[in-house]
């Protein structure tokens, strides 16, 4: 009996320790998803009381141009900029694991950029993407090759989003570092005496040793590239010309803010959130066909 007692006032006590978080979830999170679950059914300017349409705004979903061009700008976007930033970041991880003079220097350049405010982030590439007086056309003249309008040209402006969207991978470098450090030795020296070249041994040994770390940075990735906005909302606003880097949080973000659609841009937010919970399941389902666990091994 004391000690069914002890174990309630344990609970009670362990209660009381995290009712600060337990209460802030409630007021800032679960509350405002529920209230934006609602809303989703409504028609709401944040100015008068929200009222009650039913499904209308789901049924605008389907029938709503401009939302069908933000997501497929954001898929392209997706298509380009993930594979690619992994890809980019295994590498540098690869060389930066390998001993070079002022490695921890060059790990450090690479990942400070991704501490930068976004807003600010946007601001530097303008002047970079610049036509006449931006840093990337000036290397490129320096090539011998004219560079483009990079954020006034539509050919050019999903390709300007795609360079930028680099900016971030220092955070998936250092989760690759850490993989890589946590490879044993003894597989390399065992494919070695097998005959393994550099090449098997990256295929055969690394890649299976860092596939958690390449699953956890794609699921990630996901949720990062369908949320994109703050730096293209500053270079492009409107998507720039054509429209073709208007992405679908640019869209939301637009709805609500600037022509006060909150029930509709709730909707939106929704569709956002079951588009990315649908590819992150997706990759857990595939993952299991390529991603190797040790614990699991052994």
């Amino acid at each position: 009996m004391n000690k069914r007692v002890h174990n309630s006032d344990s609970a009670v006590h362990g209660l009381l320790w995290i009712s600060p978080w337990l209460v802030g979830f409630a007021v800032f999170t679960l509350l405002p998803v529920v209230i934006s679950g609602y809303w989703s059914f409504c028609d709401f300017d944040g100015l008068r009381p929200a009222v009650f349409t039913g499904t209308e705004n789901w049924t605008t979903v389907l029938h709503d141009p401009l939302l069908h061009q933000t997501v497929r700008n954001t898929a392209i976007y997706a298509a380009f900029a993930l594979p690619i930033g992994l890809a980019l970041a295994l590498g540098l991880a690869l060389a930066l694991s390998a001993r070079i003079p002022g490695r921890a220097v060059w790990r450090a350049m690479i990942f400070l950029p991704t501490l930068m405010p976004l807003v600010a982030v946007g601001i530097i590439w303008m002047w970079v993407f610049n036509a006449r007086y931006g840093l990337l056309n000036l290397v490129l003249g320096k090539l011998g090759i004219t560079g483009p309008n990079w954020l006034t040209d539509p050919q050019w402006t999903m390709s300007s989003m795609v360079i930028l969207g680099m900016w971030g991978i220092g955070n998936a470098m250092i989760i690759f570092i850490a993989a890589l450090q946590d490879v044993p030795s003894e597989l390399y020296e065992s494919a070695a005496l097998d005959g393994a070249g550099p090449w098997q041994r990256f295929r055969s040994v690394t890649l299976p040793m860092v596939s958690p770390a390449i699953f956890f940075n794609v699921v990630i990735g996901v949720i990062y590239v369908w949320q994109i906005f703050a730096a293209p909302y500053v270079m492009l606003p409107g998507g720039g010309p054509g429209r073709n880097a208007y992405f679908y949080t640019m869209y939301l973000y637009d709805l609500a803010f600037t022509y006060r659609r909150f029930g509709y841009a709730c909707t939106l937010s929704w569709v956002q959130l079951a588009i990315i919970l649908f590819l992150t399941a997706l990759a857990f389902r595939f993952g299991r066909r390529w991603v190797y666990y040790r614990g699991a091994l052994q």
